[in-house]
């Protein structure tokens, strides 16, 4: 898979004509070189419905007389780029008046007709034969290098085909679990069939379904995908906490996987938005820091012609990724920690709660925790081996039942360490530790908000009574464990008749109880710490957790730097060419209009101090691409150097 993709959406409706009319071989191919780009995924069908070619399986657009999709092929192959073809699955507003039965349904049976937008089929109709005729007929006329199919994934459906489907099996239609089921069978039937129809006519050629989200804890979903795409648009609802929570997922899955953002400022289907080319450029550098491939959308004029600006953006952040390719391919992950995600954790337990890109409050806080602390790590599911790994996070809701608990005993019984916060830890099945943390759990609090107090200074802070919002709990510490911070309960909970000041009840300083133990397996904190890390931002959760984390893992530390908050560094091991390779990023997101994260402006950082231990001799480090070696030293298992300047992007690179 390539790493400079392009994702060019064309989404077009028929009431606009001249469609292709100023679309250029010639200009088309400079476009793509402009933009440094190798990869660029072209229509065949858009959400309209429409084909850009002739067809005899769909339609071709009215306002198109030529066969544009093969054209784009063409001049792409002609430059060495390769052309993925899309076809929207999902979506077909032609059809939406011709076969209107044919449309998911939901529960109350109804459809939005009467504002712009599309609806959506459902695979368990007719429709889906429709689809693969177009899929068939693209794979066998077509020189494409993969397919890329959208709006695809579970759903819950309510149209008179499933209703049929489920009365004729003798289940009950109003029972959501059997909605829920069925929705799993009909997609497991609809990628069994696309790949059947591909492999029919070009066996193995790459085919992924996109649902907008990778979700966490659900392998059997990823499976049916050659690759994966991390569609993460960090201005068009994503945030910039999204990629990096789902990257660190996904690199743990064993496939080629890329990150896909977009040159807008906002979202799809804007037209004339741009962010600044700095926002690419550090996007693009954090896809390639966390192991991933790139690709950016875009979206063509009706027209044909491509964006020279656009491709001029493309290409200030491309032109970076295609210097720095040698040491960012065949790598995987350098980590201490992992994370059990919580939508892992609630997928392995069939909750199925948590299905689009917010994922779980407490998975994204831990990530920023760990991005902010500068901490190595992944984000797993409960089916991935720890022995990679130094400390195990349960965060706010992880319990565990039998094979979990088996799991982790085995991971701590090898020298592992575990830190729980909230409900994580419990067994699934009582309100007992599964665990031994040195202390027992006696159930939630009855006051909100509470207070810790650290039996140590908060870096920054010092020692006092810090408030803490989200939900905490009662425990008491076993005989000799030791306990890190104590907990004070406000004077009363804050009520119409009992409340004190503007927000809450100040901390009661006249009784304390345990907030905190450590015991053989690990440690416990008593509050959903990474879901207020989340929500909220309030410093003192990530004090708390961090110098837990520093606790537990001791001198076990893979990577020490001073780089600010802001940074992100990761650590990847290029095992073929025998090195290791060492991202250090710095960018400042602003919040800008409503919901809008943007980066313009890049602060260069000076005099970056990084110690990594490693076992591995270091034969040389330099940076690159510069190629310019760099002071360092070796002494007791740990390589030691300084980065003078890091301007958005620095990659050390240690030999070995």
């Amino acid at each position: 898979m390539n790493f400079r993709q392009v994702h060019l959406d064309f989404h077009t409706s028929e009431k606009i004509p001249g469609i292709g009319s100023r679309f250029s071989k010639e200009q088309f191919q400079s476009a793509l070189k402009l933009g440094h780009v190798n990869s660029i995924t072209v229509f065949s069908k858009c959400h309209h419905g429409w084909a850009y070619h002739p067809s005899e399986a769909n339609e071709i657009h009215p306002g198109l007389d030529f066969d544009l999709l093969g054209a784009q092929i063409e001049a792409a192959h002609e430059i060495g780029v390769k052309t993925p073809v899309y076809l929207s699955a999902g979506l077909d507003e032609k059809m939406t008046r011709r076969h209107p039965e044919w449309l998911r349904r939901g529960k109350d049976d109804g459809i939005n007709w009467n504002s712009p937008g599309y609806h959506e089929f459902c695979m368990n109709s007719p429709y889906l034969d429709y689809l693969i005729k177009q899929v068939e007929e693209v794979v066998r006329t077509y020189d494409c290098d993969g397919i890329f199919l959208d709006i695809v994934g579970v759903r819950m459906c309510w149209c008179q085909n499933c209703i049929k489907t489920l009365l004729d099996e003798g289940r009950d239609p109003y029972d959501d679990n059997n909605i829920r089921e069925l929705g799993e069978r009909i997609y497991r039937n609809y990628t069994t069939k696309i790949r059947e129809a591909v492999d029919r006519i070009k066996p193995g050629l790459p085919v992924f379904h996109n649902s907008g989200h990778i979700r966490r804890g659900r392998r059997d979903l990823a499976d049916v995908d050659t690759h994966l795409e991390l569609e993460s648009l960090p201005t068009g609802g994503w945030g910039y906490d999204h990629f990096p929570l789902s990257a660190a997922y996904s690199r743990t899955l064993g496939k080629d996987f890329l990150g896909m953002t977009g040159k807008f400022h906002t979202t799809w289907g804007e037209f004339g938005g741009y962010k600044h080319p700095n926002a690419l450029r550090y996007e693009e550098a954090l896809c390639v820091a966390s192991g991933a491939k790139c690709s950016i959308g875009d979206q063509m004029h009706p027209d044909g012609y491509m964006d020279e600006v656009t491709y001029g953006l493309i290409g200030a952040a491309y032109a970076e990724v295609e210097e720095r390719e040698p040491w960012l391919d065949g790598v995987t992950s350098v980590a201490d920690i992992a994370i059990l995600s919580e939508e892992a954790i609630s997928n392995y337990y069939s909750t199925g709660k948590i299905v689009h890109h917010g994922g779980a409050d407490s998975d994204a806080g831990a990530v920023r925790m760990m991005l902010e602390g500068k901490y190595l790590f992944d984000v797993i599911d409960t089916e991935e081996p720890l022995d990679k790994y130094k400390l195990l996070i349960l965060p706010d809701h992880a319990k565990l039942d039998a094979y979990l608990t088996d799991k982790i005993r085995a991971f701590t019984a090898a020298g592992g360490k575990v830190l729980a916060t909230g409900q994580s830890g419990l067994a699934i099945d009582s309100d007992k530790f599964a665990l031994d943390f040195g202390c027992m759990y006696k159930g939630a609090s009855a006051y909100q908000p509470v207070y810790f107090r650290p039996q140590f200074d908060l870096p920054c802070l010092g020692n006092t009574a810090y408030v803490i919002y989200s939900g905490a709990y009662d425990i008491e510490a076993a005989d000799g464990a030791d306990v890190p911070i104590t907990r004070e309960n406000p004077y009363f909970n804050r009520t119409t008749f009992h409340f004190s000041s503007h927000q809450h009840t100040p901390n009661d300083k006249s009784a304390a109880y345990p907030a905190a133990a450590v015991g053989a397996d690990g440690a416990y904190i008593s509050a959903e710490l990474f879901t207020e890390y989340a929500k909220k931002g309030s410093l003192i959760p990530k004090l708390l957790v961090t110098h837990m984390i520093d606790v537990l893992l001791g001198e076990a530390k893979t990577l020490t730097t001073n780089l600010p908050a802001q940074g992100v560094v990761t650590l990847m091991d290029q095992t073929g060419e025998s090195r290791l390779v060492n991202h250090l990023l710095y960018a400042s997101p602003v919040r800008r209009g409503s919901g809008i994260e943007i980066i313009e402006d890049i602060i260069p950082l000076y005099d970056i101090d990084v110690t990594v231990k490693t076992d591995k001799q270091p034969k040389r480090v330099y940076l690159a691409p510069e190629n310019r070696d760099i002071a360092y030293t070796y002494e007791n298992g740990a390589v030691s150097y300084k980065v003078d300047k890091l301007d958005l992007h620095a990659m050390v690179v240690i030999d070995y």
